[in-house]
Order: C-alpha cells, then sequence, then structure tokens
C-alpha cells in the first residue's frame, strides 16, 4: 500500500519540486500557507489529523534571514516551535517527519566541511531558529530525516542567480562577496534525493536521522555569480556587466552574520543512500536554461 504523505510550504522553492518528486512515491496532499500557517501552530495538528498521514514532510520555513534579527518571535515560532508540535504529532502518530534545515547552524569557523556530527554554533537569529528545530526532532524521539543544505536556488521565486542577472542587466560593474564558501544547491535536487531517501527509509533499506545534503564542489558567492554571468551571456542573455570584482564580508554589512565557511560533507548520505551528488554547476546551467528559454 503507498504511503499518505503531507507536505507542507508546498508553493515554495523545495515545495514546488517535492510536489513533482513525491507525487510518484504514495497519496500526497499538498498545503501552503493559506491552508497550513506554522505561525499558528494549532493549525498544524488540524493539518495532521485530516490527512492522517504516514509521511510528513515540512518543506516550510521563516526563511528572511536578516529580518529575523528584529522578528526573532515569529522566526522561532515558524522555525523551533512549529516543528517541535510536527515531531511531537509525529512520535504519537509513529509518522516518519522529513524535515529542512540549514547550513547557518554552524559558525562557519571550521577550515574544511561540516560534518553532520559538528557541534552547532548559528551566528544568526534565523541560524538559532533553525538549530532549535533540529533539537526538537531529535528530542521528541519521532522517526524523521533531518536534510541540512545550503545556498537554495530554483528557477521558481527569488534567487541570487536572478539577482544578479538583473544587477548585470542594469549596472556596467558589481562586486560580490568572495570570503564565503558553499555549494549552491538546487531544490530540484533536494527534492529529488528527498524522493529517494523516503523510499530507502520507507522499505526499511536504510534508517532515518541527520543529513548533510548539499550538491558537490565548492564556490565563493563572487565565483557564482561569475559562473551565472558567463553561462548567462553564452546563452544569448543581453549583459552589461559580465563579471563580478570581489570584495570582502566587511564590505557589505549585513544583519544577520553569514558563516563564512557553509561546506557540507555529504559522504554519510552518499554512504547510505547509494548516491552521488552532480557538481553545482550542473543544476545552475539547467537553471539558466530554463530562465533564458533555450533547449
Amino acid at each position: 500500500m503507498s504511503p499518505r504523505i503531507l507536505l507542507l510550504g508546498k508553493n515554495g522553492q523545495v515545495g514546488w519540486e517535492l510536489q513533482r518528486s513525491l507525487s510518484a512515491i504514495g497519496q500526497l496532499v499538498a498545503l501552503d500557507k493559506s491552508s497550513c500557517d506554522l505561525a499558528h501552530i494549532d493549525q498544524i495538528q488540524t493539518a495532521i489529523t485530516s490527512a492522517q498521514p504516514d509521511v510528513i514532510v515540512n518543506a516550510a520555513a521563516y526563511t528572511a534571514v536578516d529580518k529575523a534579527e528584529q522578528d526573532s518571535a515569529t522566526a522561532f515560532r515558524i522555525n523551533a516551535e512549529a516543528v517541535a508540535a510536527m515531531a511531537a504529532v509525529a512520535a504519537k502518530r509513529n509518522a516518519l517527519l522529513i524535515h529542512y534545515s540549514t547550513d547557518y547552524v554552524f559558525d562557519g569557523s571550521k577550515p574544511v566541511a561540516y560534518v553532520e556530527e559538528d557541534v552547532r554554533n548559528p551566528l544568526s537569529v534565523y541560524g538559532k531558529s533553525k538549530a532549535a528545530g533540529e533539537l526538537a526532532i531529535s528530542n521528541s524521539g519521532c522517526r524523521h530525516l533531518t536534510f541540512r543544505t545550503s545556498w537554495v536556488f530554483a528557477a521558481r521565486g527569488l534567487n541570487f542567480a536572478k539577482t544578479m542577472m538583473r544587477l548585470a542587466s542594469e549596472r556596467d560593474s558589481l562586486r560580490v562577496v568572495a570570503d564565503q564558501w558553499g555549494a549552491p544547491t538546487s531544490a530540484e535536487l533536494i527534492a529529488d534525493v528527498t524522493a529517494h531517501a523516503l523510499r530507502e527509509v520507507l522499505a526499511n533499506q536504510v534508517e532515518g536521522g541527520l543529513y548533510h545534503l548539499a550538491a558537490s564542489g565548492e564556490t565563493s558567492w563572487q565565483g557564482y555569480a561569475n559562473f551565472v554571468l558567463q553561462e548567462a551571456v553564452r546563452l544569448g542573455a543581453k549583459l552589461k556587466a559580465h563579471s563580478a570584482e570581489p570584495i570582502s564580508t566587511l564590505d557589505y554589512p549585513l544583519p544577520a552574520t553569514r558563516p563564512a565557511n557553509s561546506r557540507l560533507d555529504t559522504t554519510k548520505l552518499q554512504n547510505a543512500f547509494n548516491l552521488e551528488l552532480p557538481d553545482w554547476r550542473y543544476h545552475t546551467q539547467r537553471m539558466l536554461t530554463e530562465l533564458l528559454g533555450n533547449s
């Protein structure tokens, strides 16, 4: 019998792709914020009671990193308290909870890629709220798959690549931070890995738990910007600026402190689920091709 799957946050970047990848696995009930707003925790219990799911997939989150510095109550309500409520219901129902976390739970001071067991030390309100959500899940005792990911992008919605192309069409020069490192990771990849992992866990082939999920390779924000602009020009985009000059984080202050090192070691995920994760450029190229209308 196919599982009943409840997806929350269906219209976000990851949620939109999850609708595609999860629909082939079971009976999918996908809700958006208007049907289940995590800021109103009572709606979570109502949604789960109505859907009676075997699997709860939480793709909803408070992701306004800088705004969270002045709105910590809402960030913690959605990223921690709502997740704790979800985990408690999942434990009671013996349902599997799938949840997404972030590189921002780390302070970025480690010189190499982070592994799952590294100590959390978030620098921002957003990072602290996501770390609290992770802890709530592990403390609940529920069956879970928690995926930490980084630098998420998709053709749908706003993202760094789209911003760079817009600015490059308006300006003769760009300056982008070059001392923060990570791996741009597509919502498409996250959704496909989620579906694969879900199948394996439901078949009792692999245990749940916490896994790092990011594309392979690494780059800086400046390196990412330059790749995007060069590919966009190759695909026919008319841009004034074809590259970005490097600047430091100190040159571009923001309300929320970002980790300098967002690299996530995905060895545990790849070994457990027999996966090979593609280089970050692969899905970036796919997104740019989709956006610029070439085949």
